[in-house]
């Protein structure tokens, strides 16, 4: 289970080539911060790398003391890597891209991109654009004021894929603009993707796109624009209570250079339909959310940052899925979850063909 959080805060030297080799395959790359390929992008030419945001949202931190023993709450995160070292002071992990990294996607310009019209557009389920985008959700929103940040604690499962150019994800969307071509969208969560990354691991990822998912933005490091292991007004992404991994620049984008008009939680597929029929590709843990904890993905203590930059729960907190007898969404809030929700579903069944 992880917690991921993000918010919107207003010297070079000698590299040295250190790589591991993860368990799983994986080729790590332990880079120089001032070498990572966020400074590709002309806009960060001369940036300046910050370290920390410069301010916390308010009551960031006050469900860890309340809900955690403080043992609990200093056990390191590590990955499988980490098994073979760690990377060295002032540097971060990237994974190598491989040649069959790239021959597996439809092209290398495409490579680490997502398709356009992928993005969850509540109360516009027309079965046309179900069918022409290939991507179903299950998902929780806010929209009507200024969001400039969101949090959510996930719970972490290991979703089947049946088609390896499908993938299934869990993440949080900050949105700007319209869902047009000038759509702007930050997303994070956790993701199963063959045809990203080779295998059927449950991984970590971080998106972003400034033109709806057409020429800018990617997953994770694959291009500029995330600076990771870090003034006000860029994206920050927290991970738990103790880890900041980077952020996105505000000059990267439009409508997010300001505030998020809309905030979205959920899960994600893609459906390419294999032999005419609805893909048996899971969401979430593959239960529908009625079946509840222990067996349903969900996600809880569902917060966004207001412009006084207080975490405060959602006003009104609507859902949407384009197939429901497919996948599946359920709110609720108690005292211990707050603002919460079940989601996901096993895909092609009796009811989903």
């Amino acid at each position: 289970m992880g917690s991921v959080r993000f918010s919107n805060g207003h010297r070079r030297r000698k590299l040295e080539a250190v790589l591991l080799l993860s368990p799983d395959g994986d080729i790590i790359d332990c880079v120089h911060i001032s070498h990572q390929p966020a400074f590709d992008h002309p806009f960060l030419k001369d940036h300046k790398i910050q370290m920390r945001p410069s301010y916390h949202p308010e009551g960031l931190f006050d469900e860890n003391k309340i809900s955690a023993k403080p043992k609990e709450r200093t056990n390191p995160i590590t990955q499988l890597w980490h098994m073979n070292g760690k990377c060295p002071e002032d540097t971060i992990p990237i994974r190598r891209t491989k040649k069959e990294d790239v021959l597996r996607a439809s092209s290398v310009k495409r490579y680490g991109k997502k398709k356009h019209r992928s993005i969850p557009k509540p109360r516009s389920a027309e079965p046309d654009l179900i069918n022409q985008s290939g991507h179903q959700h299950a998902i929780a929103y806010v929209e009507g004021d200024k969001y400039f940040g969101a949090k959510a604690t996930i719970n972490v499962w290991e979703p089947k894929i049946q088609q390896p150019n499908e993938f299934s994800l869990s993440q949080i969307w900050v949105l700007g603009g319209s869902f047009g071509e000038d759509l702007n969208s930050i997303e994070a969560g956790w993701q199963v993707s063959p045809d990203l990354y080779g295998d059927n691991n449950t991984r970590l990822f971080t998106y972003w796109t400034s033109d709806a998912y057409q020429a800018t933005g990617c997953y994770n490091l694959l291009c500029s624009g995330f600076i990771q292991d870090p003034k006000e007004g860029n994206w920050w992404m927290q991970f738990g209570s103790d880890y900041v991994l980077g952020y996105w620049p505000s000059f990267l984008f439009s409508y997010l250079a300001d505030s998020a008009s809309m905030i979205e939680w959920g899960g994600e597929v893609v459906n390419s339909e294999p032999e005419g029929q609805h893909t048996s590709t899971q969401m979430g843990s593959g239960h529908f959310p009625e079946e509840g904890f222990g067996k349903s993905s969900y996600f809880r203590n569902i917060q966004v940052v207001d412009s006084s930059n207080n975490l405060k729960a959602p006003k009104e907190l609507g859902t949407f899925a384009e197939q429901s007898n497919c996948y599946d969404v359920q709110t609720g809030s108690n005292g211990d979850w707050g603002h919460y929700f079940y989601y996901g579903g096993p895909g092609r069944n009796p009811n989903c063909q």
